[in-house]
């Protein structure tokens, strides 16, 4: 296929630009409410999935160990609904003229692997080892990057690249 976004009739380019606005506000929520559950730390993260420490046997918790199925849920809810923007937005991107070869495909597959692995880590840091938290933290940074790299060089073209 030979489409190219910069050659898109207007009215298209309008709403993709709408879309791709609108998925980066989502993305952004998601953010804003990851900081409200975790202060953005790497400790917060990890008392938020293996809950908190005791002080003693009286000692009633702030937030108590992630149960299996509230991990799954969350796996399957977050793979699942990545994995379909990532899709639109790959694709999308697969037509921009700006970003070619080794880092066109690179950054269209990162953010897929990293998605996975992000919340794959969660149960690592839930029943293995808090010290997890790291590929989860690098994995997301990655997946996470790629997304606003992909969004934002499709915007450039679609408003600005003739």
């Amino acid at each position: 296929m030979n489409i190219r976004l910069t050659e898109l009739e207007n009215g298209l380019k309008k709403f993709l630009i709408y879309y791709l606005i609108t998925i980066t506000i989502g993305i952004l929520v998601g953010l804003v409410f990851l900081g409200s559950t975790t202060n953005y730390s790497t400790g917060g993260t990890v008392e938020h999935i293996t809950g908190s420490d005791k002080e003693d046997d009286f000692d009633i918790p702030e937030s108590y160990p992630k149960a299996a199925e509230d991990l799954l849920l969350t796996t399957h809810n977050h793979i699942m609904g990545f994995s379909f923007l990532i899709l639109s937005v790959g694709v999308l991107f697969y037509f921009n003229s700006t970003v070619t070869g080794f880092w066109k495909g690179l950054l269209m597959i990162e953010p897929l692997i990293s998605s996975v692995v992000t919340f794959g880590s969660l149960w690592l840091i839930r029943f293995i080892h808090p010290g997890f938290i790291w590929l989860t933290v690098v994995s997301s940074v990655l997946m996470y990057l790629s997304l606003f790299v992909m969004i934002g060089t499709c915007i450039y073209e679609l408003k600005f690249k003739t």
